[in-house]
């Protein structure tokens, strides 16, 4: 049984709850973190000691922080062939495209955009920056629409450990109000991530308690 600490409405929260769901793992979820609070008790701090979250652990094992770990962890202990190959050269191309996604294209886009659109009131928005930011964004997911103009994941032709660190991002790019380049393939890549039951559980959910209006 996997023990996850951390709110369902942290996108790196919902990055490992739906991988979690792609592997078919039990799983208690305590919400901390926004407006639950718990992060700066002393218990928490003896889970990780930088107060962030998620934090799993898995059954009596060591609790375990950093998001980008926990999932491969789970990848290398749960995970299929198809989702994380043990050849070392294709399991390095699942592996070299989680890595982009994480520092390419989530670092671009929750606090450069997301947080700009949503988690800051109107009356106090920088319409310019937040347009550069998208801007900058989309030069990022202009390659991985290129990749996927000739596969239907980003590593390939099944989903990968590389997919959770991309896709979950994507539900909150194409929901909130901002202007959008057309990226056909990255769009239609996005269609079938939604089909997906776990990406609807985890991903696909309401992230009005976080609006500042």
């Amino acid at each position: 049984m996997l023990t996850i600490w951390g709110r369902k409405t942290s996108s790196n929260v919902q990055a490992l709850m739906w991988c979690v769901g792609e592997l078919g793992l039990n799983y208690q979820r305590h919400d901390l973190g926004h407006h639950f609070g718990g992060l700066e008790t002393d218990t928490f701090r003896t889970l990780n000691p930088n107060q962030t979250i998620p934090v799993m652990q898995d059954g009596d094992d060591p609790p375990l922080w950093e998001t980008g770990a926990i999932l491969r962890y789970l990848a290398n202990r749960y995970g299929s062939e198809g989702f994380w190959p043990t050849d070392p050269i294709r399991r390095a191309e699942v592996d070299k495209w989680a890595e982009w996604a994480k520092i390419n294209v989530a670092m671009t886009f929750t606090v450069p955009v997301f947080w700009r659109v949503v988690r800051t009131a109107p009356a106090d928005r920088d319409e310019t920056a937040i347009q550069d930011a998208v801007a900058t964004l989309e030069d990022k997911l202009e390659i991985a629409d290129h990749q996927l103009a000739t596969t239907p994941y980003i590593a390939g032709s099944e989903l990968t450990l590389a997919d959770i660190q991309l896709g979950h991002i994507l539900f909150r790019y194409y929901d909130i109000d901002i202007p959008r380049s057309p990226l056909p393939y990255l769009h239609r890549y996005y269609t079938t991530l939604c089909n997906r039951p776990a990406f609807q559980e985890h991903v696909m959910i309401s992230y009005e308690d976080l609006r500042v209006t």
